[in-house]
């Protein structure tokens, strides 16, 4: 597996239908007996948030994707995992599986009126993050978040993890699958981040970082562990869906052997 070399200077890559791919998702979610939340509706677009609630949970998953227009492999992973139909009888899972579609239309970062929504969470300027977090604040708090992500100038897969609490780590065990699908980053920093075999656990207290991405959001207000998926967006979009999809269903069977019965 080898680098395409399509992105200079930017994501150069594969693109997708953004309505069509969220008209399948909610196709596949709801028929599969997830409820459907709409949190933002106007002229210009809509977001949507799923749950799928079990009778008896004993653990609460969130997952979301699609808050950078030029990360296709997120919203697509998704598809895949509703289609796959992974998730555990134990756990009430929510899912958010786009939160920039206006960024997807024009294939860049930021949304349509130019902003990074994802260095929105602290101040909550734009209308996007400003509904999703009213939604957040509205759902219970999560045992595990978990965000989909791509980076178009990395060598390969990497993660980060927000656990301040240090509670059992999945992280290992998600670089140890994702290998045998992807490249794992061997780049000694990304972000001025030290990166350890794929992993990065940053040190920085949420009150001390001036923009807030949704991870830090999610570890101030709605949870003790947070996992940041990033699948290295100048190999084939198939390697890249294959990386997360791989991610989280190792998660999703960590999760499952910690609920089985001793």
């Amino acid at each position: 597996m080898k680098r395409l070399h399509k992105n200079q200077g930017r994501y150069g890559g594969e693109t997708i239908d953004i309505v069509k791919v969220l008209a399948e998702i909610d196709s596949t979610a709801q028929q599969a007996g997830w409820r459907a939340d709409c949190f933002l509706s106007t002229d210009k677009l809509s977001l949507r948030a799923y749950h799928r609630a079990v009778p008896h949970p004993r653990m609460r998953l969130y997952l979301s994707t699609g808050i950078h227009g030029d990360e296709p492999a997120g919203p697509l992973a998704t598809l895949e995992l509703l289609k796959q139909n992974p998730w555990a009888d134990e756990v009430d899972t929510w899912l958010c599986p786009c939160l920039n579609p206006t960024g997807f239309a024009l294939n860049r970062r930021e949304n349509a009126e130019g902003h990074d929504l994802n260095r929105d969470y602290r101040h909550l300027r734009t209308g996007e993050i400003r509904a999703h977090a009213g939604w957040l604040t509205r759902q219970p708090f999560f045992d595990i978040t978990v965000v989909l992500h791509e980076d178009w100038e990395a060598n390969g897969f990497y993660l980060y993890e927000l656990n301040p609490d240090h509670l059992p780590s999945l992280a290992e065990a998600i670089i140890e699958q994702v290998a045998r699908v992807c490249p794992v980053e061997t780049a000694p920093l990304v972000d001025s981040w030290p990166v350890h075999h794929g992993i990065i656990r940053p040190n920085v207290p949420p009150q001390d970082r001036p923009q807030w991405p949704e991870a830090i959001y999610l570890i101030h207000h709605k949870t003790r562990l947070s996992y940041t998926l990033e699948a290295p967006s100048d190999f084939p979009l198939p390697i890249r869906i294959g990386a997360l999809v791989t991610a989280v269903l190792t998660m999703l069977d960590s999760l499952k052997k910690s609920l089985a019965p001793v």
